[in-house]
């Protein structure tokens, strides 16, 4: 087994762990996770950056909020430490290990990353919400606990904040089927 194929059956079991042990069941693999590291490797492959990075980035960016450590504010600093001390169980090289750790530290925004890795993982954390609508769905009526008005609008803002996130680059590949999504999920 290599690097990756390892790293995922770890995040894989963390993931269990926290769908058995939390109220609400959460399902990380099948809600978000498969879908950043799906858009991961397919903007890997667009940029030419380092797919292994780009793999690992997208399976460890959200190890805190999977591990419960820390809160949502703070999940890529508390990430950022505990993918560090996964990689290193596995002995992987230092340098590779601190560009894997810039993926899981910037991914809250392609506007803070300095690697095209790093861009890479940001941009699919954000795609990964448009891939998997529903999820918002849930996400807005738990956040909101309102009616479907307000969640329209919360979801609009959510899409609006998630789109002028991305970086230019990808923004400019994804603004079709950005506008397509507005109109069939907000009625915009």
């Amino acid at each position: 087994m290599n690097i990756v194929d390892e790293i995922e059956k770890e995040v894989k079991n963390y993931i269990k762990e926290y769908k058995n042990i939390s109220d609400d069941h959460y399902d990380f693999w099948n809600e978000h996770i498969k879908y950043v590291y799906e858009e991961s490797i397919n903007l890997a492959k667009k940029y030419n950056a380092d797919e292994e990075i780009v793999k690992l980035g997208a399976l460890l960016h959200d190890i805190a909020l999977i591990r419960k450590i820390g809160d949502k504010k703070t999940h890529h600093i508390n990430g950022k430490i505990i993918a560090e001390e996964i990689l290193s169980k596995y002995s992987y090289p230092v340098e590779k290990m601190n560009r894997v750790l810039g993926c899981v530290y910037n991914h809250r925004s392609s506007k803070n990353g300095t690697t095209l890795e790093e861009l890479c993982v940001a941009d699919a954390d954000i795609l990964a919400h448009f891939d998997n609508i529903p999820m918002l769905f849930n996400s807005a009526y738990n956040r909101c606990n309102v009616n479907l008005n307000e969640i329209r609008e919360w979801m609009k803002n959510a899409f609006e904040k998630d789109y002028n996130d991305l970086s230019e680059k990808t923004k400019e590949s994804f603004k079709d089927r950005y506008n397509q999504i507005c109109k069939i999920v907000i009625g915009d």
